[in-house]
């Protein structure tokens, strides 16, 4: 058996001699490439956000892996004012976090995780924390003052995640079908 590189599209040619007749078994690998057991999935119900949850479900069902949904509340608000923290926001979160996994149970293992602070840092330590083996996140692909303003909390969990990030984008060519177990809200 020979393998020689192919001039097009960087792939191999296997050239096997007269006597035989398929590959040699122990040549075919049957593990698969790389393993994922725990996908981290950062959730703030938005329409992005449920966007990578229908990513991650079908990389869940594939690699058999546990779905860990996160959300994260911030302590403060996002604008300097002086206004007290409303503490509806954290349950409000729970509960819509517990609705979620609920329904993403019912298709593959999964947990959630209802973290305080800012989120990036939060993410990145849960997937730490968790040894996540994928972080599937969505961007809302903000641009110009808004996006200096607030900077990219999926550009911060790049930057500082301990294992590789799959980036959902809010308008792409999508390689899933629509799944309606999460519908779109009417914004």
């Amino acid at each position: 058996m020979k393998v020689k590189p192919t001039p097009k599209n960087g792939g191999v040619l296997v050239e096997l001699r007269p006597e035989e007749t398929q590959i040699p078994a122990q040549a075919v690998s049957t593990e698969p490439a790389f393993k994922l057991q725990k996908i981290l999935v950062p959730v703030d119900f938005s329409d992005c956000s449920k966007k990578a949850l229908q990513y991650a479900i079908p990389f869940a069902k594939q690699f058999g892996a546990e779905l860990i949904l996160v959300h994260v509340v911030e302590p403060y608000p996002l604008v300097p004012e002086m206004a007290p923290y409303d503490f509806e926001n954290l349950h409000d979160g729970r509960e819509e976090l517990r609705s979620v996994q609920t329904t993403v149970s019912q298709q593959v293992r999964s947990s959630a995780s209802l973290r305080t602070g800012t989120p990036h840092l939060e993410i990145t330590e849960a997937a730490r924390e968790l040894d996540a083996d994928l972080i599937i996140i969505s961007t809302h692909g903000r641009k110009g003052l808004t996006r200096r303003v607030f900077g990219s909390t999926t550009e911060k969990v790049v930057r500082f995640a301990p294992c590789p990030v799959l980036i959902v984008r809010e308008r792409e060519r999508d390689f899933i079908h629509h799944n309606p177990i999460f519908p779109r809200s009417a914004n």
